[in-house]
């Protein structure tokens, strides 16, 4: 385990999704963000070029631990790392308490729905080119959606329609923007 990992985390006790884990199963973090903070202090102009270094010692100890993905409910995608809703939750009441720890475990939004979206409605080609390195930690995704008149930081409110007429959807409403990026 490296250095950072061990003073940023503290696991225990985790059970292999392998061996289906008890409900019990507790995930204590004890956050890296004070790492996470001084390395994007020392970056300075480059700030917007690369992510610390941190991530990525913390994201190779996650994925050893079985702790990536987790959000994906166990039963419900093919991809999923074998949690079950329940189980995620109670780890992710404990990776909201840092500034890093959810993108270390893969688990951060938006990703999160951007991948979810693309494991249940994405054919293989998309899956081969987003969900993939979206789910290995390679990318990153974005979420963007803008009405007017609308606090469109929840995609809840949407008031836009959507009709199926035929073999077409039919779109009624006033987007102005409603786009997800994927950044490499």
């Amino acid at each position: 385990m490296s250095d950072a990992f061990r003073e940023s985390l503290h696991l225990g006790p985790i059970h292999s999704h392998r061996a289906s884990p008890p409900i019990h199963t507790k995930l204590t973090i004890c956050s890296a963000d004070p790492v996470f903070a001084a390395q994007i202090s020392q970056q300075g102009s480059s700030r917007w070029d690369h992510h610390p270094a941190v991530i990525d010692d913390l994201k190779v100890e996650a994925k050893k631990l079985g702790l990536w993905n987790m959000f994906l409910p166990k039963g419900h995608y093919k991809e999923s790392p074998g949690f079950t809703n329940l189980e995620y939750g109670l780890m992710a009441e404990q990776l909201g308490k840092s500034r890093c720890a959810s993108e270390a475990v893969n688990c951060a939004a938006p990703d999160t729905g951007n991948m979810e979206v693309l494991a249940k409605y994405g054919n293989e080609a998309q899956k081969k080119q987003w969900l993939k390195p979206l789910m290995d930690g390679e990318i990153r995704s974005a979420f963007l959606m803008t009405e007017p008149d609308i606090a469109s930081s929840d995609a809840t409110n949407i008031k836009l329609s959507m009709k199926q007429e035929g073999n077409e959807w039919v779109l009624n409403g006033d987007v102005r923007s409603l786009s997800v990026w994927f950044i490499q």
